[in-house]
């Protein structure tokens, strides 16, 4: 049978470009658009004056973006490696069990994940909210001091953090589980005859089989928790917004709160290198131990 290739190329040239077009347009153009803007002394509507890298140059004297910065640090410090590995052990827990129970506990699980982030917010801050939350009667009932968690600085991120962990986690324990019956069987009854111990079977077997698995997640969750901004938005509501700012967070306040367009577009820009930069050695990372294990 004869193939015509520059008929199939011109086929799949005219099915790629729907896609292409729209991406370029939402993507491409925004971003091009973006980096303009941030040399711009300019509202986030309308034209502006050019001033080169003064918008950058005043970043290092911006109190405010060392909050962002620092808070963003501290806030993927709290939840990607540790909500990796709770969602691992999660994981490993669930493949012990089998039948309607295993389904079950994997919906629990699960559920909180297809909730949006507003019905999240409801179910916390009826939880834990300083008057009458759950958690507040239980505190009395142990004899413990009442706290205004999302009221108090030190301890607004850590609990931000435990409620982003509960609210992602299904998903990560998802991808763990695929990666887990992807494992042979086979590897693990060779292992028994050679009377390998729980441990030695996850240290040896389980772990670099499944580290493929975990940079994916490491990837995913560091890519999310770098753009965190409703979770923190919400939650500062009627706190001290200023103290718990994280990048997104400082973007939106530029950008809608103080219409200052172009310093909204320079920390936009620093935030999609970050992105990509800590992406980029985060799977470099990820090779090496791979190669390691």
């Amino acid at each position: 049978m004869i193939r015509d290739s520059k008929k199939e190329a011109l086929v799949a040239y005219v099915l790629i470009a729907p896609f292409v077009a729209i991406y370029g347009l939402i993507f491409i153009y925004p971003t091009i658009d973006m980096f303009i803007l941030s040399f711009q002394d300019a509202p986030l509507i309308g034209t502006g004056e050019w001033t080169g890298w003064e918008n950058y140059g005043r970043l290092g004297s911006d109190r405010r973006f060392d909050t962002a910065l620092w808070n963003t640090a501290y806030f993927v410090a709290l939840t990607v490696v540790p909500g990796t590995m709770i969602a691992m052990a999660i994981a490993l827990g669930i493949t012990r069990l089998s039948g309607r129970l295993q389904a079950l506990v994997l919906a629990l699980f699960f559920l909180p994940y297809i909730l949006p982030v507003s019905v999240v917010y409801r179910i916390w801050d009826w939880t834990l909210n300083f008057q009458f939350g759950i958690a507040m009667h239980l505190f009395d009932m142990a004899g413990i001091e009442r706290v205004p968690i999302f009221k108090v600085t030190g301890w607004f991120m850590p609990a931000v953090a435990f409620v982003t962990i509960w609210w992602t986690a299904g998903f990560s324990i998802l991808l763990f589980l695929a990666g887990l019956r992807a494992i042979p069987k086979e590897i693990y009854e060779a292992a028994e005859l050679d009377n390998a111990g729980r441990w030695t079977m996850f240290r040896r077997v389980t772990w670099p089989l499944l580290w493929p698995v975990t940079g994916l997640v490491l990837t995913i969750q560091l890519i999310s928790q770098l753009k965190i901004f409703d979770q923190v938005y919400l939650f500062s509501q009627g706190g001290r917004p200023n103290d718990n700012l994280v990048m997104v967070y400082y973007i939106f306040q530029r950008a809608f709160v103080n219409n200052h367009g172009g310093r909204a577009a320079a920390i936009a820009v620093v935030l999609f290198l970050m992105v990509i930069i800590i992406s980029v050695l985060n799977y470099q990372l990820m090779r090496f131990a791979e190669r390691k294990t």
